[in-house]
């Protein structure tokens, strides 16, 4: 008999609460081997590969790209017993509930969906009423093993230290979907329901059509009986997003923007907030409001470091990596925070704490089409200049290609941000949650400087460092920045305080 197991969204990060399905490497028919990768995900701050627990055949893909769920939630069905040889289980290794014969969920290659959640069960032997769990549903349907899973812990948001306990999840479906769009626990909605009510109702030629028209099933509000979307559905909602004529640009014939919703009348488009903007609005808005920010700037003569970057360039020991400015600013920071450890600490606010780190894991902001993530090289008070700028080369081109894992930005003490890379001179940076100051690093330029009593054209940059007054006080970061910009001044005076 074939054993159906379903495989529950795991917690990629510590306390994460949900993540986006982005793309799956497996179908429907599939053979897999545990420790395949089968599935990419987003969480809230990085990509993550998720593996097979299981070998076997894949039945069932439960979840289908572009949606978010709550981690504990089925997202795919491994038959581990092909043959038949095996009994059928009641419940999965990882908590989640099986029933047994279920096939359910959706074919990713014919794309058809069962006719409802009755049609589902009555095509299946029924399950011991002990085996069935109701996975989470939406957002006002809590799983309570997820609910007692957050009790007593705060959830991370990644790169950004901790956040309140209180998370708010995203909301799924819309509010004009059937009554089915909600699982009645109370008449004994199996896990099987729960995830199929998920999924917009059509028929395969309805599915072919909303494919041809770039319409999403699960944007329409259906009308058809038993909450079916119809033809007339999908064609009212392709019409709703075709781009109108725009009072803009003359000859603009197109949004701007045209990979979310666009509006009736062509004017606007809206694209929901996927994990890692979501988040990082959430972090900010957060570390604005808690801690009181203080920034103090610095203007500074930067040629004998540019002089220090040309030589290293030329070096051999450092052919294999890219050796920018932010290089030798980085170990500026590390050489001034060894002379005043007090910055590099946070604020406990449950306790009423000052944690000082006996440790510097330097974080880089670094832009990606993601979003900003928040990657720290840990231990990098360690690290000579040559392993600092493997550091920064490694972490910078695993940020870009987007494969940050949320080890690699947990745990930041202290960031730089680099402003300079889009030509800004300087600005005033947040900080992140759980850290006690950031460094901004501007645009190094040729200007008019007085240099030994003369007028003379130099490389000038401008520093900025933010820092949290509950615990740093303004004579602190003051001293801070000025060592930093001292040593990029002057990078001999690296090698005295070294």
């Amino acid at each position: 008999m074939p054993t159906y197991q379903q495989f529950p969204l795991p917690d990629a990060g510590e306390g994460l609460t949900e993540a986006e399905i982005v793309a799956w490497h497996v179908s429907v028919g599939d053979a897999v081997e545990v420790n395949q990768t089968i599935v990419e995900i987003e969480t809230a701050k990085s990509l993550v590969d998720l593996p097979s627990p299981w070998t076997g055949v894949v039945t069932a893909i439960l979840v289908e790209p572009g949606q978010t769920v709550d981690v504990g939630t089925p997202i795919i069905e491994i038959d581990t017993d092909p043959t038949g040889t095996a009994p059928a289980p009641t419940t999965t290794g990882h908590g989640g509930a099986v029933e047994h014969g279920h096939r359910g969920g959706v074919d990713r290659h014919s794309g058809v969906e069962p006719g409802g959640a009755d049609e589902v069960a009555a095509a299946r032997p029924s399950a011991p009423a002990a085996a069935a769990v109701t996975p989470a549903g939406p957002a006002t349907t809590a799983a309570p093993d997820a609910a007692q899973a957050g009790e007593g812990r705060q959830a991370v948001l990644v790169g950004y230290g901790l956040a309140d306990a209180g998370t708010t999840r995203r909301p799924r479906g819309d509010a004009g979907t059937s009554p089915a769009a909600t699982p009645d626990a109370s008449a004994g909605s199996t896990g099987v329901q729960a995830a199929v009510a998920r999924h917009a109702l059509a028929k395969p030629p309805v599915r072919k059509l909303a494919r041809e028209l770039g319409v999403d099933l699960d944007s329409v509000s259906p009308t058809g009986p038993g909450g079916i979307v119809t033809r007339e559905d999908v064609l009212a909602r392709a019409s709703q997003a075709e781009a109108r004529t725009l009072a803009t640009y003359p000859g603009d014939d197109k949004p701007w923007l045209a990979s979310g919703t666009v509006s009736s009348d062509g004017r606007q488009t809206r694209v929901p907030v996927k994990s890692v903007r979501k988040r990082t609005a959430e972090a900010m808005v957060t570390s604005a409001f808690t801690a009181p920010h203080v920034t103090v700037f610095h203007t500074v003569d930067v040629t004998k470091t540019m002089r220090l970057v040309e030589r290293l360039r030329a070096d051999r020991e450092f052919a294999d990596v890219r050796v920018t400015p932010l290089l030798i600013a980085a170990k500026a920071l590390l050489l001034a925070i060894r002379r005043h450890p007090e910055i590099n600490a946070s604020w406990d606010e449950a306790s009423q704490e000052i944690v000082y780190k006996h440790y510097i894991n330097l974080g880089i902001a670094a832009a990606t089409p993601r979003g900003l993530v928040v990657p720290n090289i840990k231990d990098a008070h360690r690290l000579s200049l040559l392993e600092l700028a493997t550091g920064l080369g490694d972490l910078t081109a695993t940020a870009r290609a987007g494969r940050t894992s949320p080890a690699d930005m947990a745990d930041g003490t202290v960031t730089i941000t680099n402003v300079g890379v889009f030509g800004i001179d300087t600005g005033t940076p947040i900080l992140n949650p759980g850290e006690a100051a950031i460094l901004a690093f501007g645009a190094i330029r040729e200007q008019p400087w007085v240099h030994k009593g003369k007028i003379k054209p130099r490389s000038v940059t401008q520093l900025a460092l933010s820092f949290d007054h509950r615990l740093v006080d303004g004579e602190l970061g003051a001293r801070v920045l000025a060592d930093v910009a001292a040593v990029l001044g002057d990078p001999a005076r690296g090698l005295v305080w070294g």
